[in-house]
């Protein structure tokens, strides 16, 4: 492949719909502005241009802040050369298939001294790692900031080094650990970290024996615990006690009983509430937390259609939570009375969801239209609404942008049309009918999720993860604030320029580069 007359090219493009490329447009284009472009692409097509010429190959290398890389057990025989490539990589995720041997510890080590500057990780069924490799990770990148780990097998020892030797660490989320059985691997644990301010616990046996580090970090703002065994009441006491300031708090499929709720109360900040499917909570445990966290401002509620949660809890909510901004109430039957009350008193509520519920009917929804006037999404699911009801929204709520109904038989398309119109074409609605999608079915486990995701409401209940692919490239994450608007002529542009790329370099692929690509 012979040089063109800039010294940029490898080799000249050929020509497209008549015109010649034998010259490199991009020539006098600085290196930053080029990076912008590759910012804007996809995984795949970031690939593509590395492929274009040397300089292209280097300022794509030098511009990629995070790798997603697939972790099985070859991965060891091409880190050398795949880790030579790139400087600036910050964030590394190494993600294995369930069917395959994952990377070991000589492989985390590697990535450890490769890359000590490295502030996330992620691992997902690394099942082949111990903590001889976290140890690694420990003493090579000490100012680790972000560590996910899911279907791992070091136990709680792995975590316990981590926290040990990354004094740093914010953020901490662990899935699915396997190892936490074993009481004399889970004593002696470190007992706190200050710099810790967002945890996550999810699907773990014994996740208990993580209790004593939580109480014990006092800046912490996010707890999410999901799907742990045992009972979870005696922490919520301990949190009240030595972590008051706690801001936000995911409570699924957990065994709290109103006496945790009580507990909990006493942290006054508290803002963000999700209580998903914990069957032992009911009014009298809300209620508690009505009477003292008066700065809430998110309340997602799933009752799991127990009706043990109901007008009292919300009533109370309604009267002392009046800063209320988002409210979701999935498998509860609020009356017209609760919700006149929470419409009336609330408000500042500017996103409300209603999901499985069988008293929410048409002067529910009119009496919404009528009282929530800083109301901007909405979102009805499963519940005996009709066009009727539906017409009410036509004169109320005022800044409302956007409306989701799923499932409900009495709405039709043309209410929905209607509606649009009634209000300038201002109104996005989103129908979908019974049986308008057999996906419907498959997404009982995460209705309030689904609902959310619709209109714009950070849809985090908990579910399982989605299954993502092994080979996914470098993300185009780590981007600065307004970098997206300054990009956005290139990125509606992306397609073009993937295009032309995937041309020139059809055929030119050195061949180690393309064995290297199938696991960056």
């Amino acid at each position: 492949m012979g040089q063109s007359a800039s010294g940029r090219l490898t080799d000249a493009p050929p020509a497209m719909g008549g015109v010649s490329l034998t010259s490199d447009y991009t020539a006098d284009l600085p290196d930053e502005c080029l990076a912008l472009v590759f910012r804007s692409l996809g995984s795949g097509d970031r690939k593509s241009c590395s492929l274009v010429c040397r300089r292209w190959l280097a300022v794509e290398s030098r511009s990629r802040c995070s790798l997603n890389l697939d972790a099985r057990a070859a991965l060891l025989n091409v880190a050398p050369a795949i880790f030579g490539r790139f400087d600036g990589v910050s964030k590394i995720a190494l993600v294995c298939g369930r069917r395959h041997d994952s990377i070991g510890d000589e492989a985390l080590a590697l990535v450890a001294a490769r890359f000590p500057g490295l502030v996330s990780l992620k691992l997902r069924a690394c099942r082949a790692v111990t903590v001889a490799g976290m140890e690694a990770i420990a003493r090579y990148c000490p100012g680790l900031r972000e560590l996910s780990v899911s279907s791992c097998t070091f136990g709680a020892r792995g975590i316990d080094v981590i926290l040990r030797g990354c004094p740093r660490l914010e953020d901490l989320s662990i899935k699915r650990l396997r190892g936490l059985h074993d009481p004399s691997a889970t004593a002696d644990l470190v007992a706190g970290a200050a710099s810790l301010r967002s945890l996550c616990l999810e699907d773990l046996y014994n996740g208990q024996c993580f209790a004593p580090f939580i109480a014990g970090s006092p800046n912490l703002k996010t707890l999410k615990l999901i799907r742990c065994s045992g009972d979870w009441d005696p922490l919520l006491q301990d949190i009240a006690a030595r972590v008051p300031r706690i801001v936000e708090i995911h409570l699924e499929r957990l065994q709290v009983t109103d006496s945790g709720l009580t507990f909990l109360s006493g942290c006054i900040d508290l803002e963000i509430l999700r209580l998903v499917k914990t069957p032992e909570c009911t009014d009298a445990g809300l209620a508690t937390i009505a009477d003292r966290c008066h700065r809430l401002r998110k309340l997602h509620i799933d009752g799991w259609k127990a009706n043990n949660i109901g007008d009292e809890g919300l009533q109370a909510v309604a009267q002392r939570c009046t800063g209320l901004r988002e409210l979701v109430l999935a498998g509860l039957n609020p009356t017209y009375r609760s919700l006149e009350l929470i419409a009336s008193n609330c408000s500042s509520l500017e996103r409300l969801a209603l999901c499985g519920s069988e008293t929410i009917g048409d002067a529910e929804v009119a009496c919404i239209a009528s009282k929530c006037t800083s109301l901007k999404k909405l979102c009805i699911k499963e519940c005996p609404v009709s066009d009727q009801g539906m017409e009410a929204l036509a004169a109320g709520c005022p800044k409302l942008a956007k409306v989701t109904v799923k499932r409900c038989s009495g709405v039709t398309p043309e209410c929905a049309d209607w509606l649009v119109a009634s209000r300038h074409a201002k109104l996005a609605i989103n129908l979908e009918v019974n049986g308008g999608s057999t996906n419907d079915q498959q997404q009982e486990a995460t209705e309030e999720g689904s609902a959310l995701e619709e209109f714009g409401i950070a849809a985090d209940t908990g579910g399982r993860e989605r299954p993502r692919p092994l080979v996914d490239g470098v993300s185009s994450k780590g981007r600065w604030p307004g970098q997206k608007k300054r990009e956005g002529f290139f990125a509606t542009r992306r397609n073009l320029v993937a295009s032309a790329l995937r041309r020139w370099s059809h055929g030119n692929s050195n061949s180690s580069h393309s064995r290297l690509s199938q696991y960056v």
